[in-house]
């Protein structure tokens, strides 16, 4: 009884916090609708403007959709499949009004956005606008799946789901099979044995990837040796791009994938495996479109026997759903897209959820719900998920469920511990800090550099050099322009030292990383008004660091921002974050701040000193 309660418990202190969450995010929204200017939405990533309509049609799953055209994005935003948007317009007063249509994104390209309407009615109301915008709307569905979800798994009395809630939160250990272990020769030792330990759980397993220690190439091995056992599985991640990641591997492998949704990236290779594409290249799709178009020209004129063509017609929509199902030994979409409609009914043996110590741990039921089995995978040293109401996450709201896995479940979790990403030294402090000193450099990567005797792990300290950070607003964020002007230069000169030539020839890639949005900003003006950087754009990323996550460069330059004389940090004390910043660099990792500002936290006291004291490889 204690354990049914202790679980039951847990599930209702995270339902609170996310229902803060949820009622911090909604007055957020509606705030940011009313009072933030629209070219701050568009540097934000939440708004377009100015659009047009392009071409409206009916797609392959019947759902009516326009084409938003507009000039080409310079940066990434945030418009992906399924996330609500909103039309407005603008007034020749600038007077902003709200377009009431209801939409959902069906998939955006740097020029164009595809968005799903209710029906063909809802165009008019677009079409009558002359200065025509759509921002991002308020996710209320993703929200009610969450919701839905917990309260499923709170009210279920007995079955796989209860003991599966039961093992997770509860008091009851999780089960594995007895028998040999398999060989994996094309793998290290970490590796074999977390596969191992992910076919032996009857229950659950995690895979703790660290930065560079095969993460992927571990999960794609255990999903294909899973399905020598079992017909099909069920794989997801919070993003869409990590979706498409390991969607991408699965393929590489010869494996079949139903992705669910659309991808983040519109191109041929992941848009042949989605859902959708599949659909209307299957044989009897022509039929199904004919008896669709029937069925709307028929409403006019004879809804009864609308009807009925209709009837034929959802009963071949279920024909050819159950085939596309039947044909894919994957089936592949976020955490919140495992509420999609397509998939109600459906269960599956064994889930997967990659990157799942940056989810909520009610977006991962949605999908365990549907399961038998949960394979998590991520690394809970890294980034944490993106919570916006700091009282919740204060409480506890980004405890992930993989990370009390973690603490309650020891016996589930594998740690792999060779990585094939970084110089020895550049892995070394983040190995000590975070992981107990238990990662260690694969031979072909522990000396690689980018010049001889060049020191891989440099800290630029601007102490001396009255570089003053700059407050701009609670949505801009801080800026240091000074540091900024070093970061380019730094990178000017070591692009100098390596030779133009070499970089081409050789394509090395160059990542330069901060904190805060408005310092990425002014380092990707300054890097494009730099004439001697033209030619080298190409290798040239600047980001945050939440959006470098998953990536690596050859040379990583990371500015810290902060310098003021209280030692203030902000947010730099969330640690995960550097921690995934500092090891995105294969061969050389440069870091600038102002360590007088910084070392008032130990761990940027310790790494100050543990630079200071590196002395040129001995390799």
């Amino acid at each position: 009884m204690a354990n049914k309660i202790t679980s039951l418990s847990s599930l209702q202190r995270h339902r609170d916090l996310l229902k803060m969450e949820y009622e911090y995010d909604r007055k957020s929204f509606e705030v940011q609708s009313s009072h933030v200017s629209i070219p701050k939405k568009i540097s934000a990533g939440i708004c377009r403007y100015p659009v047009s309509l392009g071409r409206s049609y009916y797609n392959s799953l019947n759902q009516f959709v326009v084409e938003i055209n507009h000039a080409p994005l310079e940066d990434d935003d945030h418009f992906e499949y399924g996330k609500t948007v909103q039309f407005f317009s603008v007034s020749y007063n600038e007077e902003i009004r709200v377009v009431k249509t209801n939409a959902q994104v069906s998939y955006a390209t740097p020029t164009m956005l595809v968005v799903i309407l209710s029906g063909r009615d809802a165009l008019p109301a677009l079409e009558s606008v002359n200065r025509l915008g759509v921002q991002l709307g308020f996710d209320e569905s993703s929200y009610k799946a969450m919701f839905d979800a917990i309260d499923k798994v709170m009210s279920v009395k007995d079955g796989r789901l209860f003991d599966l809630r039961e093992i997770l939160l509860g008091g009851v250990e999780p089960k594995f099979l007895d028998f040999s272990p398999i060989r994996f020769p094309w793998l290290n030792a970490s590796q074999e044995s977390a596969i191992n330990k992910i076919l032996r759980a009857k229950d659950v397993a995690i895979v703790h990837g660290p930065p560079g220690t095969g993460k992927t190439t571990t999960l794609v091995e255990a999903i294909y040796e899973t399905l020598r056992r079992e017909t099909q599985v069920l794989v997801c991640a919070q993003s869409n791009m990590a979706v498409d990641w390991i969607s991408e591997q699965l393929q590489d492998r010869g494996i079949s994938v139903l992705r669910i949704g659309n991808p983040s990236r519109v191109d041929d290779k992941m848009l042949s495996s989605t859902y959708e594409r599949r659909f209307e290249s299957h044989p009897k799709y022509d039929t199904l479109w004919s008896m669709r178009k029937t069925v709307r020209e028929l409403y006019r004129t004879n809804k009864d026997k609308a009807r009925a063509v209709k009837e034929k017609a959802e009963a071949l929509e279920y024909e050819i759903r159950e085939s596309l199902f039947s044909d894919s030994r994957v089936v592949a979409c976020t955490l919140v897209g495992a509420a999609n409609p397509i998939l109600y009914g459906r269960n599956f043996q064994s889930l997967f959820i990659d990157e799942a110590a940056q989810a909520l741990e009610a977006a991962c039921w949605i999908p365990i719900t549907k399961s038998h089995r949960v394979i998590l995978a991520g690394d809970h040293k890294q980034l944490p998920p993106t919570i916006k109401c700091f009282e919740a996450e204060r409480a506890g709201l980004s405890h992930t469920l993989m990370e009390k896995l973690v603490e309650t479940k020891p016996m589930t979790v594998s740690l792999l511990n060779v990585q094939y990403r970084m110089h020895e030294s550049i892995m070394r402090f983040s190995s000590e800090w975070f992981y107990d000193g238990k990662l260690k450099a694969a031979e072909e990567v522990k000396c690689r550099g980018v010049l001889d005797f060049e020191n891989p792990l440099e800290w630029i300290n601007t102490e001396d050099l009255s570089f003053d950070e700059e407050y701009l607003s609670q949505s801009a964020g801080r800026v240091n322009r000074m540091e900024g002007e070093l970061t380019l230069a730094l990178l000017t000169q070591f692009i100098e030292r390596i030779g133009p030539d070499r970089v081409k020839e050789e394509q090395i890639d160059f990542g330069i990383i901060s904190p805060y949005k408005e310092q990425v900003y002014f380092l990707r003006h300054l890097i494009k008004e730099s004439k001697f950087l033209k030619p080298f754009r190409k290798y040239i990323t600047v980001n945050s660091v939440d959006g470098f996550q998953g990536q690596e460069r050859d040379v990583v330059i990371i500015s810290l921002v902060r310098s003021n004389e209280t030692g203030e940090i902000g947010f730099l004390k969330e640690l995960r974050r550097m921690n995934v910043a500092m090891t995105r660099a294969r061969m050389k990792l440069m870091i600038i701040g102002n360590v007088a500002t910084l070392s008032h936290h130990a761990f940027y006291r310790k790494l100050w000193k543990w630079v200071e004291n590196i002395k040129n490889s001995e390799c």
